[in-house]
């Protein structure tokens, strides 16, 4: 399989989960399937062999301790996708903790939704998002965790 390929395959595969978290966030199958290590287990696995194969084709000087290190690196396709996976694990893991947090804390779905679209496609800004939320919602900036019971 090509890396292309795999990245068609996991782009496409992790869609479901944010729809589940987008229109059925309180639905068992949602709480089984996205907020469950599976994904982010499956996406490691993937992520730790196209980080093995890209080490195999990496140009010279590539590394992480300079931009032209770092654009180096992300010339090999099996680098690139694994720096994809990388942002589909935690843009989807981030997505989830923002609907299980918003459930802890009461804040309505819809408002949370356009958080999760944002945070699927831009990552930390939809967290700044999430964030700026919470705080308008709850009068929180903390990171601190809230009992499902407070």
């Amino acid at each position: 399989m090509t890396a292309d390929g795999l990245f068609l395959i996991f782009n496409n595969a992790i869609i479901p989960a944010w729809l589940l978290l987008l229109v059925a966030p309180r639905w068992q199958w949602t709480q089984r399937l996205v907020h469950a290590f599976w994904i982010p287990l499956i996406l490691a696995f993937a992520y730790a062999l196209a980080i093995a194969k890209g080490a195999q084709t990496q140009s010279e000087g590539a590394g992480f301790f300079s931009l032209d290190a770092v654009m180096l690196f992300f010339t090999s396709p099996w680098s690139a996708l694994a720096g994809w996976l990388h942002y589909l694990a935690f843009d989807l893991f981030v997505g989830a903790w923002e609907v299980r947090d918003s459930q802890r804390r009461g804040i309505a779905h819809g408002w949370v939704a356009g958080c999760l679209v944002c945070t699927m496609m831009l990552g930390p800004l939809g967290l700044g998002l999430y964030a700026l939320l919470r705080a308008v919602r709850g009068r929180d900036l903390s990171l601190n965790e809230v009992a499902a019971s407070e």
